[in-house]
């Protein structure tokens, strides 16, 4: 690992805040967050989503997260988690806090179980019930 990669991870673990949202306080414990996001009109869990995960799994050229989803299941799965439909709520946490492939883990300090549980449940929105 260079040094410039363990610069970057450095800061970004150093990197802690909150903002509200809606009247909802969104810990925000990533340099790589995106700025301020209105959850108004926006499925629950969405703004956790944002802050701590949609900079790996966002749309767009450079998404490691995405990247490596649509290289494993080459369009058999949409690349994008929220646009999925087959997520598992308990496997998301368990990927989340333990980490898989170029996922790191995320522990409770990083994102907290409510955090977890909102993103956990917005991911799994369009499941079919």
């Amino acid at each position: 690992m260079n040094a410039r990669v363990v610069i970057i991870i450095g800061a970004v673990l150093l990197s802690f805040g909150a903002q509200r949202c809606n009247g909802q306080e969104v810990s925000r414990s990533s340099a790589w967050t995106r700025t301020t996001i209105s959850g108004q009109g926006q499925p629950k869990g969405y703004v956790q989503f944002e802050n701590y995960c949609s900079m790996c799994h966002g749309p767009g050229p450079g998404q490691p997260g995405t990247m490596a989803l649509q290289a494993k299941y080459k369009g058999a799965e949409p690349a994008l988690l929220a646009d999925r439909t087959d997520l598992n709520g308990a496997v998301i946490k368990a990927y989340v806090r333990n980490g898989i492939s170029i996922m790191p883990i995320f522990r409770k300090t990083e994102i907290s179980d409510a955090n977890l549980d909102l993103i956990a449940e917005y991911l799994t929105r369009n499941n079919k019930k």
